[in-house]
């Protein structure tokens, strides 16, 4: 039996229909003055900097020389801290006589294996032949089972570039009986297929028959490509669709760097939540280099149209 998406169908349903996501915490974590440029990205801050906090593996704290429980507990402190920020930001609200806010959910962010492998694989899925879906499984599954039981209200699975990682998360999901909402995202370089190559058609065939998966999307991909794929969706599911895109530059994984680019700043982003919304996303944010300011202007948009 599968879990039900009462919490995300009602934040949906509270915010007009379509829902605010955040923005790139990285680089905002980076404006702060933390340095992320490390294979751990902004999960390096959980040791660094906790008080100032993406994508955290058991891996890739090992890799710092932490033993296993010091990275599950990272980890699970990674969710603790977003929940203490939610429940003390709502708090203050309370004493507010007028706001116009949703509670909002706090979602653990789940990267890619290409993630933690930090070598850009994350915008080309390719992993390489060793890697099968049982590997992929393994390599996910403890990170999983820590951050569910921090106690997140969903899960989103962030950036995954090919069909197989999308099935191996949409399985271990069902192995593990997972009961909060998730959503997964996928990266895309050309605007139509999966940064694998791969067509959305068979990526979503296999999501679809999991009602775990509460959503699909797209996330750290430029603007421009965001409203078709939209389109694209909607034909191919009847999930909710949500869509983060970066801010138009182009990261290079291997260099760890961002490229120069065009950049859409926060009137783009405002005109575009326009477009993507009435061309039926559901959930609409930013991702790597919009900031707190876009995520405003998105807002704006769209609550004023609820």
């Amino acid at each position: 039996m599968g879990v039900r998406a009462g919490p995300l169908e009602k934040l949906i349903e509270r915010a007009g229909g379509c829902a605010i996501i955040d923005g790139g915490l990285a680089t905002e974590l980076e404006a702060l003055g933390a340095d992320v440029n490390d294979p751990l990205w902004s999960a390096f801050c959980l040791i660094s900097n906790p008080d100032l906090i993406k994508q955290a593996t058991i891996p890739g704290f090992l890799s710092k020389g932490l033993s296993i429980e010091e990275g599950e507990f990272l980890l699970r402190k990674s969710v603790k801290l977003a929940v203490e920020a939610r429940d003390d930001f709502w708090k203050h609200l309370q004493k507010t006589s007028k706001h116009n806010y949703n509670r909002a959910l706090v979602a653990a962010s789940v990267g890619s294996y290409g993630a933690y492998l930090a070598d850009g694989s994350e915008y080309s899925g390719h992993y390489g032949t060793d890697v099968n879906l049982e590997k992929l499984k393994d390599f996910h599954r403890r990170r999983l089972q820590v951050l569910v039981d921090a106690g997140p209200d969903l899960l989103a699975f962030e950036t995954i570039p090919n069909k197989l990682e999308a099935q191996a998360l949409a399985e271990l999901l069902d192995e593990e009986n997972i009961q909060i909402p998730s959503w997964i995202c996928f990266s895309s370089v050309d605007g139509e297929h999966a940064s694998s190559g791969e067509s959305f058609k068979e990526c979503l065939d296999i999501l679809n028959r999991s009602d775990r998966i509460s959503v699909v999307g797209i996330n750290c991909a430029s603007p421009q490509i965001i409203e078709n794929l939209i389109l694209e969706f909607r034909k191919l599911t009847k999930k909710a669709v949500a869509v983060y895109p970066n801010s138009g530059e182009v990261w290079d994984g291997r260099a760890k760097k961002w490229l120069p680019s065009e950049c859409f700043g926060d009137r783009s982003f405002e005109v575009l939540a326009k477009r993507w919304r009435d061309s039926g996303a559901s959930l609409i944010g930013g991702c790597c280099r919009t900031t707190p300011s876009t995520i405003q202007a998105i807002s704006r948009v769209l609550k004023n149209k609820s």
